[in-house]
């Protein structure tokens, strides 16, 4: 106890700065809260750095249902320092950098002991908006009322509490910026291209979507060696930033006359690509992208959340010929056991982390982060706290 204790802060409640989202879609305002210690299983985190996923952007603008929950503080893509740990914890201690990740990795349950998935059949059967343990939020603001999490994570704070399901330990020396892409996007682009799909040398690839997430789907299918990878975006400037991910070719659905963006796909590839990739969250793009595999044996995996719970419709005669379609949270990744190896990967200099990082601000500076997203001008913005 006497070495957790060293900040002094340990079991007390800390005063900081966050940025708390108080009605949906509107700027986020910086003020000061308050953060519980941690209770048993958990431990607070001082966040060096974080990032804006579009998973963020798209719950700010939720304004009805039971997802819309304000006061709020977002933020999911972070790594941190662990400032205090709470009863039962043995697997961290104060001082430790730490990966947060909003998909849990108990390692005890069936599932997460199965190399079948990554699910967790504890914690993992439905988005929760306080701690997943007993129900409630470990923020206040200076009034006393209550300030809801965010995917388990909440790293629009200097300070947050999570849960042991949704920490990774890093090593100290690795980059903090670099390990904050491995939280959620860039770690389920890559993962979604070798543990979900698997892909094998000289592959075709499709991808729907290049955002981060899609971007590191390229990056994952050129390290397979992937013989042509088609990207599939309204953004024309998107091609020229996938190129440098191993993007081959382009496609704007905008450009292709009458022709469906499957049809092309198909001609170019003589039959349609190996593998396919919806990275958006649209069911009518769900559908391109499945029309756009080949149809003995494509494979089709979904990364976007369709928000809508738009049902996928499909002829079921290709599913007999041979056609899948799977889909996948974070990326098929075990977060404990496979982001220290995507890191080790990084200081290899197998992966390319470094181009995914196009904007950096500071913290009072973080609604230009949000700007920056929905004008399409930024893959990843680095927020820094400090």
């Amino acid at each position: 106890m006497e070495e957790q204790n060293r900040s002094g802060t340990a079991g007390k409640a800390i005063r900081c700065k966050a940025a708390v989202c108080r009605n949906p879609g509107e700027p986020l305002v910086i003020e000061e809260i308050m953060v519980d210690p941690p209770k048993a299983w958990e431990i607070r985190i001082k966040i060096l750095c974080t990032s804006l996923c579009h998973s963020d952007v798209t719950f700010w603008k939720i304004s009805t249902g039971p997802f819309s929950l304000f006061p709020r503080i977002f933020g999911h893509e972070a790594v941190g320092v662990v400032e205090s740990v709470g009863e039962h914890v043995e697997e961290f201690q104060e001082g430790d950098m730490v990966v947060p990740v909003f998909h849990p990795n108990c390692r005890e349950c069936r599932d997460c002991k199965s190399q079948k998935g990554n699910g967790c059949s504890i914690f993992g059967d439905k988005l929760v908006a306080e701690m997943p343990r007993d129900g409630t939020s470990r923020f206040k603001g200076m009034n006393g009322e209550t300030l809801h999490h965010f995917l388990s994570v909440s790293s629009f704070s200097e300070y947050t509490v999570v849960d042991v399901v949704h920490v990774v330990k890093i090593s100290s020396e690795f980059p903090a910026e670099k390990a904050c892409l491995l939280s959620c996007g860039i770690s389920t682009g890559i993962g979604a291209a070798w543990k979900v799909a698997d892909i094998e040398e000289g592959s075709t690839i499709a991808i729907f979507g290049l955002g981060a997430v899609g971007l590191a789907v390229a990056e994952g299918a050129k390290l397979r060696g992937a013989s042509k990878i088609i990207g599939v975006d309204l953004n024309q400037e998107k091609f020229e930033i996938g190129k440098k991910f191993g993007v081959s070719d382009f496609i704007n659905p905008t450009t292709c006359g009458e022709k469906k963006v499957s049809e092309v796909i198909k001609e170019i590839t003589d039959g349609g690509v190996d593998y396919s990739f919806e990275c958006i969250g649209l069911a009518s793009l769900m559908e391109d992208a499945f029309n756009s595999s080949r149809v003995n044996w494509g494979k089709t995996v979904i990364l976007g959340v369709e928000m809508h719970r738009t049902p996928l419709a499909i002829d079921t005669y290709f599913l007999l010929s041979g056609r899948t379609v799977t889909g996948c949270f974070f990326g098929g990744l075990k977060a404990k056991s496979d982001i220290p190896i995507l890191a080790q990967k990084y200081l290899h200099k197998e992966i390319n982390l470094d181009g995914f990082i196009t904007h950096e601000v500071n913290f009072q500076d973080i609604n230009k982060a949000f700007d920056l997203l929905l004008e399409g001008k930024c893959l990843r913005c680095i927020i820094w706290m400090d």
